[in-house]
């Protein structure tokens, strides 16, 4: 299978980092094709400008934009790594949705009714984050996340999401917990 790895975290050292390096192990052990595309490493600019919009609308998409829609529509399966920061995925992953995701590509629509025109693959999100899940439930902030990320951008777009993975109390994780992490991770391939 062709699996797509979209990753944002500016921090080699983080836990997003070495969570990218378990799913990338993973995949090499199941001998899956894979592509990654670091954000950071590859100094993505997230900016979606006047010219963008410009470009979606008569098709002339830049080659950084080209680039990245060549990637997603060579996977089968494309996983999303990225810590949640101020209750939202970071600038630069929302960044590229906007920019990458673009009408005529990702979604469009028929005589009024939304499509979302990359049907057909699967997805796996992780994302890290500080507070507890109960804190997240209590608050509601658990559905608000999966109601923006999920529905508003993955299923809009089309993608079958096979697992969701909120991985809490990031910033106080014990290494019990990260094994534990990594269990769940290793689960969600073997789909």
């Amino acid at each position: 299978m062709r699996h797509l790895v979209i990753y944002s975290h500016p921090n080699d050292q983080s836990l997003n980092h070495h969570l990218l390096q378990t799913v990338t192990e993973i995949l090499k052990a199941q001998n899956q094709e894979i592509r990654i595309r670091d954000l950071y490493e590859l100094d993505f600019n997230p900016v979606l400008s006047l010219q963008d919009l410009k470009d979606q609308r008569s098709g002339q998409l830049s080659q950084d934009i080209r680039e990245e829609q060549e990637h997603i529509l060579w996977a089968e399966h494309i996983t999303f790594i990225y810590p949640i920061w101020w209750t939202g995925m970071p600038a630069m992953m929302k960044g590229f949705i906007d920019r990458v995701f673009s009408y005529g590509f990702a979604y469009r629509y028929d005589q009024g009714i939304q499509k979302g025109l990359l049907k057909g693959k699967k997805t796996i999100i992780i994302n890290t984050h500080g507070k507890s899940k109960a804190e997240y439930a209590s608050i509601g902030m658990d559905q608000a996340l999966s109601l923006t990320s999920d529905k508003g951008i993955y299923t809009y777009c089309g993608l079958e999401i096979s697992q969701h993975l909120f991985l809490d109390r990031a910033d106080k994780a014990t290494e019990e917990m990260i094994q534990e992490w990594k269990r769940s991770i290793k689960e969600a391939y073997l789909d």
